[in-house]
């Protein structure tokens, strides 16, 4: 079986996935790599932590600390080069119909291009369209931001309740938690999904019906959850407000294309807010779906996360494979989920306003990717997508991490973290930043029986304290937590497309996808694991108080070159250097690398933040 990849004019023949060459030798070399450690990795390429780095619009990745040569980069290059990726791309940047099952662009790319941009889909340039709700949206959002909005008793807006589900809820949602920093803080935003009549109920009980906005978001106004939350929300609003139906039309948008049943709930159209079918519902946050979150933040900064996206999108289409953080992520999720058979991935945000991206994510991804055949509807025979899940730094540390660390699986890990806290206090965004670090540190080194018996451990604990390391992480940074920044995120999870991609291209089915410790005589305590963690981050946070807030250049500097500080602020084994990555700021808080193995450990290979924040 072959399967054919362009871009519409010119077309390859593919062999099945594992036929591949590439494939067939990333087998060979897994085979040779499976059991090399990242302490010799480190030991033997002191410049590893500083080679094996990418920085693209805002963002820096550090992916030193994965179980992977310069010759595995090599052959995962050399897949996605076999596979067609580059013409996929430029296939759906184009707007060719690439869901081939359904006979749709896959365009989300066009919500955030700028104007004067042409995308043709059927011999129309779809841009000025996407404007035009756009321009609709922000003339709302301005109304309503302002009091000019009222409700039906003359009241101004002060509740808005997003009625969704799936990409309707989800992005929304997660686009709220994130950007909450930059809200209206004098309205309240909540959102409804789940037909358990809980949901709703929770929702509304302490708001007043006359100040309550509700947008109900289906594309097709049919969706049996949203439809259901729909009615009960306008049965709600109706009791408050004397029955008057009128009142439907002050208190009830749509964000749909099904404009007779929006009519017929009594919406006025001219509230209603449209969006297209070659927008993917988990892609949709962008659209006239992300309305809840322009209300919450503004056009203005609405905008900036379109500006974010639309960076991103255009790093993926035009950087090179070696230099592509989408490619290059998406690469090494196979690389694990293919052929070291892991099957989950944890993301790891060290930022309480991202507590709800693991959730979208899980969408994004388990969503494109759950699939059990090609486009010819042959069943596939390798993995086509691991579970995303995750949760928020410092919580996670207290809760799944013991399996991470000391468990039988091999579990790769995404650190996000950002050098600037927005709600700064005192030390705490000092404390955060070195678990971060400290954490990527101990699960790529571990601690070896000889480190533990020299701490002078009873033999009999001795195994219980002792941990492997050579667990695969990223880790991920920017400055600030902006809008602009939180969007260059989505598009690199444009890796949700990559597995189905190098397979074959993308479908859609029917249901709208793309594509004990005790028990098990692990240790009964928070182990070796939480001590070396919170050693590590100890000494971390002594480093970043040292270099925030000492007493002289001259000491900042000595932390900077590598120089030993006080013995008991610095432990032997540690060298630092600041490794700054010049795009983030001349007060970069990250050294570009990871700690080296305790076989050898040359200078720099630490991180070092020389400051709480970058400029």
């Amino acid at each position: 079986m072959v399967t054919a990849v362009g871009t519409g004019t010119k077309s390859q023949a593919l062999k099945p996935l594992t036929k591949r060459n590439a494939w067939k030798a990333l087998q060979i070399h897994y085979k040779e790599v499976r059991d090399l450690h990242l302490r010799k990795l480190f030991a033997d390429d002191p410049a590893r932590g500083q080679r094996m780095t990418i920085e693209a619009v805002g963002l820096f990745l550090d992916y030193s600390k994965n179980r992977i040569t310069d010759e595995t980069l090599k052959l995962l290059f050399r897949l996605a080069e076999e596979s067609g990726l580059a013409s996929r791309t430029a296939a759906m940047f184009s707007g060719e119909k690439i869901n081939v099952t359904e006979k749709r662009a896959v365009l989300h790319v066009a919500l955030r291009a700028p104007q004067g941009t042409s995308i043709v889909v059927d011999g129309e340039n779809i841009v000025p369209q996407v404007h035009a709700v756009l321009d609709k949206m922000t003339d709302f959002a301005n109304r309503l931001r302002s009091g000019e909005w009222k409700g039906h008793t003359g009241k101004p807006i002060r509740n808005v309740i997003n009625i969704g589900i799936g990409g309707s809820d989800l992005g929304p949602v997660m686009a709220y938690e994130a950007l909450k920093h930059y809200s209206d803080r004098a309205r309240t935003f909540r959102f409804v999904s789940n037909v358990d009549g809980t949901d709703f109920a929770e929702a509304v009980r302490d708001l007043d019906p006359a100040e309550t906005l509700f947008i109900v978001s289906s594309k097709t106004f049919t969706t049996l959850e949203t439809m259901t939350n729909a009615h009960t929300a306008r049965a709600w609003s109706l009791q408050a407000l004397g029955g008057d139906a009128k009142s439907v039309a002050k208190h009830f948008v749509a964000v749909s294309t099904n404009e007779a049943e929006v009519e017929k709930f009594g919406i006025d159209t001219a509230n209603m807010f449209g969006f297209w079918d070659w927008v993917g519902g988990r892609y949709s946050m962008d659209s006239a779906i992300g309305l809840s979150t322009m209300l919450a933040i503004g056009p203005e900064h609405f905008r900036a996360m379109l500006d974010g996206f639309h960076q991103m999108d255009e790093h993926f289409r035009t950087a090179p494979f070696e230099r592509n953080l989408p490619v290059l992520m998406g690469l090494l999720a196979i690389w694990y989920n293919d052929f070291f058979g892991a099957q989950t991935v944890a993301v790891l945000p060290y930022e309480q306003y991202l507590k709800r991206f693991p959730a979208y994510l899980q969408q994004l991804t388990m969503e494109s990717n759950g699939k059990h055949v090609t486009l010819e509807g042959k069943e596939v025979t390798y993995p086509t997508g691991p579970i995303y899940w995750g949760e928020p730094g410092t919580n996670g540390q207290h809760s799944f991490y013991q399996l991470i660390h000391q468990g039988t699986r091999v579990i790769p890990c995404d650190f996000i973290a950002f050098g600037q806290a927005l709600n700064p206090l005192g030390r705490h965004h000092d404390l955060l930043l070195a678990n971060v670090f400290a954490q990527g540190e101990a699960l790529a080194f571990g601690k070896t029986v000889e480190q533990v018996k020299a701490e002078g451990t009873p033999d009999w604990l001795v195994p219980h304290r002792v941990f492997e390391g050579n667990r695969p992480s990223n880790t991920i940074l920017a400055a600030r937590l902006t809008p602009e920044v939180l969007a260059s995120w989505w598009p690199s999870t444009s890796i949700a497309y990559l597995p189905r991609v190098l397979s074959g291209g993308l479908t859609r089915s029917t249901s709208g996808a793309w594509n004990l410790a005790r028990c098990w005589r692990s240790a009964l305590f928070r182990s070796s694991r939480a001590r070396k963690s919170l050693l590590l981050a100890t000494t971390l946070r002594r480093i970043i108080s040292s270099a925030t807030t000492g007493d002289s250049r001259n000491r900042r500097e000595k932390l900077r070159t590598g120089q030993r500080g006080p013995p008991a602020r610095r432990p032997a084994s540690w060298s630092h250097t600041a490794g700054r990555p010049k795009a983030l700021g001349r007060r970069a808080v990250l050294g570009s690398a990871a700690l080296s193995g305790p076989e050898k450990r040359p200078r720099g290979h630490a991180y070092l933040a020389r400051k709480r924040g970058f400029q």
